[in-house]
């Protein structure tokens, strides 16, 4: 589940949280879906939601030494805040968010984890992927 219906959070108090857990397939590569498990805490503040969460997934890479595609395993540890895009009580539009790149929580009070978890897991990808430690390089025959 990587939409998450926010509306009852936002009502609440500051401080109010919850704990989703997250087990869900999502493209990050571009080259088919991984599957992606763990949580997240969901925490309200003053202006926004607070999303912190642990989460883990494999992405097809290639090593390189050999060149071989390999499942390169990721962990992810996730802290993003997600700004509502209408009022939760009146249903009026908010203003955008001073930076253009902060994550928002739809008009139907939708808080959709696909992006952030898409763009850290890019992050993780290692700039120098490895099959293995002691990988020899490209098999010559």
């Amino acid at each position: 589940m990587l939409e998450i219906n926010v509306a009852q959070l936002l009502k609440g108090s500051i401080g109010t949280s919850k704990v989703v857990p997250i087990d869900d397939c999502i493209d990050i590569t571009g080259y088919g879906n991984g599957e992606v498990k763990g949580e997240v805490k969901l925490m309200r503040t003053n202006r926004s939601i607070l999303v912190q969460g642990k989460m883990s997934t494999c992405v097809q890479v290639t090593c390189a030494r050999c060149l071989e595609g390999y499942n390169c395993p990721l962990e992810l540890n996730i802290e993003e805040e997600f700004f509502p895009s209408t009022d939760v009580s009146t249903g009026i539009l908010l203003d955008e968010p001073e930076e253009s790149d902060d994550f928002t929580i739809d008009e139907h009070l939708i808080l959709d984890l696909g992006e952030v978890i898409r763009q850290y897991a890019l992050l993780a990808i290692p700039m120098k992927p490895l099959c293995s430690a002691d990988c020899q390089g490209i098999r010559l025959n």
